[in-house]
């Protein structure tokens, strides 16, 4: 994402100590970063593949 006016969220499920990932959803990417280290940087993938991504983890894709 370009615009530096980013709205950061964290997850309701952040454990106590804050060490979760952030997201910054808009309408043609998201950005994520290290909640405890903010200034360290961010990536952002596009609106269809974090669209792909949340499907695939909510039909439990990820499973081991």
């Amino acid at each position: 994402m370009t615009n530096p006016e980013k709205t950061w969220r964290k997850s309701s499920y952040t454990a106590p100590d804050n060490n979760c990932v952030e997201l910054a959803v808009g309408e043609v990417e998201t950005a994520l970063r290290d909640s405890k280290h903010t200034d360290g940087g961010s990536f952002a993938v596009s609106a269809d593949a974090w669209a792909t991504f949340l499907e695939h983890a909510k039909s439990g894709g990820f499973r081991i």
